[in-house]
Formats: C-alpha cells, structure tokens, sequence
C-alpha cells in the first residue's frame, strides 16, 4: 500500500522539523545564534488519469485527472537572521553589530570565517581575539601602556595612553555583508563559511550605508522565540502522531486482507 511509504515520509519530514526546533531551543542562550526554519516540498506524484487527456474518441478532455501524491520531503532550513535582543555587558571588549554584517575573523588554516558574536578579548600580545582565540581581523592590537579603550558606532578603535592628551587611533573593525546570507555554511563556534550560494564577502566600515553599527559593551542575543518554538514542537508532535495513526491504519486495512479467504 502506497499509503504506509507516504506516512513514512511525514514521519520523517516531522522528526528532521522536531530536530531543527530542538536546536533552536538549545541554542535559547547562544550569542548571535540565529533560529532556523524546516521547509517543505510535496513529492512526484502518480497519475490514475493524466489531467488534460482525451476521455473519448471524439476529444472530451478529462476536466482534472487523477493524481496520487508520494509524500514529503525536506527542502531546506532557512536560517532567520533578523536582529535579536542586545544585552549590556561588563566587558569593554563585547561588541554588538546594530544591522547588517558580520564581524571577519581569521582562522588557523587562514581562512576567513564570519560571526555574529562578538564576545572578544585580548591575547597575549595585545591583538584583539574571539573567545576560542582567532584573530579578529584585520588584527587590531593594543599597546601595552593603554588605560582605556573605545570602540566607536563607526568600528574605530581607539587607545588612551598614559601621557597623551588625544586617544590614538590603534585600527578600523571592518563588517562583511553578503548577498544572500542565507547561504552561509555553519561551521560550529558560531562561526560562517562563505559559498557560492552566499556570494563573496563585501567588506566596509561600520555605520557605512548598507552596514550596521558597532556597540561596545554589548552583545547580540539569540532571536529564538521560546513562545513560537514550543508552539511549533507541539504542531510538529501532533503531525508526526496523524502520519503514525496512518500507518498503523493501513496495517489494519493489510491485516484485514491477509485474513479473507
């Protein structure tokens, strides 16, 4: 029976959804996490009577066929990036983007991976640095004799040094933005790849048209809505419930035959 293959798939389309609000859910408190989205797509159906076709000799054409759905499948899973909640931190170093764009850092292997979290501090030498340790580029250092430091809207660092009446200009914090960030490829540690369904990275200075700005002692909180993530679990459970009941129906309906005579 086509119909236990056909629920089958809706269980399963229902646990990959249960799966992407589960990870929501656990990432509540992830600093620049942005909540994703199952998507779904009906699968090829089979055709009874193929709609548009003649009926009779004399050119009747069938007014809509007959056609049988083969289930569900996953398409994809958006990831939502609209801006969350900014929370104030003790941290001079913290820095929040209000808007568009991604801080750039550099990995080990050199390549350039993109975040939204902006939970930073120094290294030993000075150079501003994520919390695993990469390179916040395009690499700002701070001298060693600096008291204070401010990092304006607009990505300047600068320094107070003892004996200097100006703060010194030590760097530019430089935003990437993308075409479609949609395409993003999630490495783990909030940390972003670029593809070719991104596009390549288009560096600017915060508060720049089309950038957003930078906040210092500030950090960027996840958008996850707990209210719409357990209403969606709940919407999901009950569907993954009616795609079992099918199965177990047509069970029945199997069991019924085996037992004619």
């Amino acid at each position: 029976m086509r119909s236990l293959t056909i629920a089958a798939t809706g269980m399963q389309a229902q646990q990959n959804n249960v799966e992407v609000i589960s990870n929501n859910i656990a990432n509540i408190s992830t600093t620049g996490f942005k909540r994703r989205r199952a998507e779904f797509q009906d699968l090829i159906y089979q055709n009874l009577r193929r709609t548009g076709s003649q009926s009779a000799d004399t050119g009747t054409t069938l007014p809509s066929g007959a056609q049988i759905g083969l289930g569900v499948r996953t398409a994809a899973v958006y990831r939502i990036s609209e801006q969350g909640n900014l929370a104030q931190t003790e941290n001079r170093f913290d820095l929040a983007i209000r808007g568009n764009g991604y801080f750039q850092i550099q990995l080990p292997t050199g390549e350039t991976a993109y975040t939204r979290d902006g939970t930073f501090g120094l290294s030993a030498e000075g150079t501003i640095v994520t919390a695993e340790g990469f390179i916040v580029q395009p690499g700002i250092t701070i001298p060693a004799n600096a008291r204070d430091v401010t990092i304006n809207a607009n990505g300047e660092v600068l320094a107070k040094i003892d004996g200097q009446v100006q703060p010194q200009n030590v760097g530019q914090i430089q935003l990437a933005i993308f075409t479609n960030e949609g395409g993003l490829e999630a490495i783990g540690d909030n940390l972003f790849l670029s593809t070719p369904s991104s596009g390549e990275a288009q560096q600017g200075a915060p508060g720049t048209v089309g950038y957003g700005q930078t906040m210092q002692g500030f950090i960027e909180t996840s958008n996850v809505n707990v209210v719409q993530e357990i209403t969606s679990l709940i919407t999901a459970q009950r569907a993954y419930e009616m795609n079992s009941r099918v199965i177990t129906t047509s069970d029945e309906m199997l069991s019924t035959l085996t037992r004619l005579r």
